[in-house]
């Protein structure tokens, strides 16, 4: 797809022009910050930008730790507590840096959620979708990992449960385990291998936010009412379109102040409230806590793992679970082929929104039951057999409703261009030029 036509950078004073011929950086922050971006964006899409800074503040802070941090057995909890106690500014830069993932995890959350109601996924911007679902694919492993390294209770035995989950896999699955593992248990080697990676995939996951934000920049922003900017010529783009820069650069900083000034307040006064106490005990291989739980963000996906407590056929109930688990994710992704319906915004689908809302209420009780202990019985129910209801809606979701809806549903008027929708909802004044 062509480009949205606008001015492009030229370069006027002969140092310009030389830097230009030579290295056109300027020409690619300008065009980054003027790009043409549809002037009907609202709030929800100001999750990039708290995305971006979170990815720099867990770079940055993770830097510092690492600085003082020990990749061993029997010194990593004490060096934790060193950074903590004895460390100038130590205890800020742990507790940013920790509290930083839940926030980036509520940030991409919301970003996902956003990009599913709006039909983000929707040609030509497929790519753009699968490059995402890659980041917070490379987000979870990064989370999961950095969960280990402070080697308390349940981060020894977090990373127990979930590499035995690759256990599992029949033929490969022992194989497969004791190389993530470095040798037959969690040990000295696990935390090796765990703390290397941790500290290199955020630098994966730059690259593919580089990717990603040059894959939307390429298609150009979707927008509330998934209707095209108009290509034709820079005066139709126009009458759609306004500059990133000052526009919506002015719009997201607003919105990042607001949120890290509730993000500071957490930091400085409940820092540890979405931790767990048993990470503040020494890992012990000899005492197993009473209910192992993952991170918070993690739960919706710990509750689909632990839904499947059947066997079929030949395939455990163990390997089921982890095909599930990684299979909610992996349909997530398939959302641009499933999703049959020719209108992309949700706005505009009535039933849609049904199925999405019920979407969105069925990830937050997954996560609560994720939280439970599986024996719990909610309304005469067991949290197991909860979870499984909750997970044959995911799948549903986009496996079936969304096909189905694409055939069945009746959708209501979408607005020929975003100019109409604009000026739908703020009409020119009287006499003043659009």
């Amino acid at each position: 797809m062509a480009g949205i036509p606008h001015d492009h950078y030229e370069p006027k004073t002969g140092v310009e022009k030389w830097l230009h011929e030579r290295l056109p950086v300027v020409a690619l922050v300008y065009d980054v910050l003027m790009l043409p971006t549809p002037k009907n964006l609202n709030w929800m899409w100001i999750w990039g930008i708290v995305l971006t800074f979170c990815l720099g503040l867990q770079i940055v802070t993770g830097i510092i730790l690492v600085m003082h941090y020990t990749p061993h057995v029997d010194l990593a909890f004490d060096s934790v507590e060193h950074i903590m106690r004895d460390v100038n500014g130590g205890w800020a830069f742990r507790y940013l840096h920790a509290n930083g993932a839940s926030l980036f995890f509520i940030a991409v959350y919301a970003h996902i959620f956003r990009g599913l109601y709006y039909g983000s996924y929707k040609a030509p911007r497929e790519i753009t979708w699968i490059i995402g679902m890659l980041i917070y694919l490379m987000m979870m492993a990064t989370g999961f990992l950095g969960y280990v390294l402070p080697w308390g209770q349940m981060s020894f035995w977090g990373a127990t449960v979930i590499t035995g989950l690759f256990g599992a896999i029949p033929g490969v699955g022992s194989i497969l385990q004791e190389w993530l593992l470095g040798g037959p248990a969690v040990d000295n080697a696990t935390l090796n291998r765990f703390f290397s990676l941790h500290y290199l995939l955020p630098f994966v996951i730059v690259g593919l936010v580089a990717i990603h934000i040059w894959a939307f920049h390429t298609t150009g922003n979707n927008n509330p009412t998934g209707v095209e900017v108009r290509r034709k010529s820079k005066a139709e783009a126009a009458k759609d379109t306004v500059p990133f820069w000052p526009y919506y650069v002015i719009k997201d900083l607003f919105a990042l102040v607001v949120i890290l000034i509730i993000f500071m307040a957490i930091v400085g006064f409940m820092p540890n409230y979405l931790g767990h106490p048993d990470n503040y005990v020494p890992a012990n291989a000899l005492s197993t806590p009473a209910h192992i739980v993952p991170e918070w963000y993690y739960l919706p996906f710990y509750a689909i793992l632990r839904a499947i407590t059947f066997d079929i056929w030949f395939l455990e109930a163990k390997f089921l679970g982890v095909l599930a688990m990684f299979g909610s994710i992996a349909v997530m992704a398939l959302a641009p082929w499933t999703d049959t319906s020719p209108v992309r915004s949700g706005r505009y689908r009535p039933t849609f929104k049904i199925a999405f809302w019920v979407l969105g209420f069925n990830f937050m009780f997954l996560m609560w039951m994720g939280a439970q202990n599986p024996d719990t019985v909610l309304l005469g129910l067991k949290i197991s057999t909860w979870s499984l209801i909750g997970t044959i809606y995911w799948f549903g979701y986009f496996l079936v409703i969304l096909p189905v809806l694409g055939w069945t549903e009746k959708t209501l008027p979408v607005p020929e261009t975003i100019e109409a929708d604009f000026d739908a909802h703020y009409p020119p004044k009287s006499g003043s030029a659009k």
